[in-house]
């Protein structure tokens, strides 16, 4: 079947468009991330491989995977919870919890990461009980997790929060009539409907927990094989002129950032052709 453009402008008019956006992603987005590789490799091999063993490094990747190992089930639990909430219930206050669930796009990741130690530093409003109990949150592991999970929070909730929306009730009702429990109606009808948006919101969040930087920053004290999680590190090696090291751990990040791109196009595809089929 010969498909229609659904616009009017001339060819000549779609061939520039077209050329701008490449023009644009290629000087911004691709030229930076082939630089990365260029400069991760400048001096051989060797050296690329040993910045990636090296026992700092190897911290903050492990640091970096803990973290991420945390809050990305926190907030697909948190995530599914809220749009559920949003999508399927009407009550007082709910315009009041989707702006919350949107806080942490609007304030700086610095600003969340000194909510953190005003909250649990040594100064701060909880700091003399968690001292006099011996339990340190502020530049140590919890930290790190906190931070982590306030920046990546909105994710989850903000791919399913459409979805549901426009998916109705009308199905969950059903089941509710049939008998159907909560769980049985969420495993059964909610969880299959949404698991592509779902995978898509993981996807996007475990990226941003990986790569966060700001919050991190400041509750983590930069303690190199402790509290440096690799965006941490990358900037301790920079700083030391170390351009190559920074640039090869930087690479891990880049392929990260290549392997979502990846599985959220085939996320895409996929679920674009399931509803081609269904239509």
């Amino acid at each position: 079947m010969h498909h229609r453009s659904a616009t009017t402008e001339s060819a000549p008019v779609r061939w520039l468009l077209i050329g701008l956006a490449l023009l644009a992603l290629s000087l911004f987005l691709l030229l930076p991330l082939l630089a990365v590789f260029v400069e991760a490799l400048r001096r051989g091999t060797d050296v690329f491989c040993a910045a990636l063993v090296s026992p700092s490094a190897l911290s903050a990747v492990r640091l970096t995977l803990t973290a991420a190992a945390v809050a990305v089930p926190l907030n697909t639990v948190f995530g599914v919870a809220a749009a559920w909430a949003v999508t399927k219930h009407q009550f007082r206050g709910r315009a009041l919890l989707l702006s919350l669930i949107d806080l942490p796009f609007a304030v700086s990741p610095v600003i969340a990461g000194l909510v953190w130690v005003l909250l649990f530093g040594a100064r701060g409003w909880f700091g003399p009980w968690l001292a006099d109990h011996n339990i340190q949150i502020i530049f140590e592991l919890p930290g790190i997790i906190l931070a982590t999970v306030f920046v990546t929070f909105p994710f989850v909730a903000r791919e399913l929060i459409p979805l549901m929306e426009a998916q109705g009730s009308d199905q969950e009702m059903a089941a509710v009539t049939l008998g159907a429990s909560g769980w049985q109606m969420f495993r059964r009808i909610t969880l299959p409907n949404i698991k592509w948006g779902l995978l898509y919101g993981v996807l996007l969040c475990n990226a941003r927990a990986m790569g966060e930087f700001g919050a991190v920053s400041v509750v983590s004290g930069h303690i190199r094989g402790k509290t440096n999680t690799l965006p941490l590190h990358i900037e301790v090696l920079y700083n030391e002129y170390q351009f190559s090291a920074a640039f090869a751990c930087a690479t891990l990040l880049g392929l990260l950032a290549l392997l979502t791109l990846g599985l959220k196009s085939a996320v895409e595809q996929f679920t674009h052709q399931r509803a081609s089929r269904r239509i």
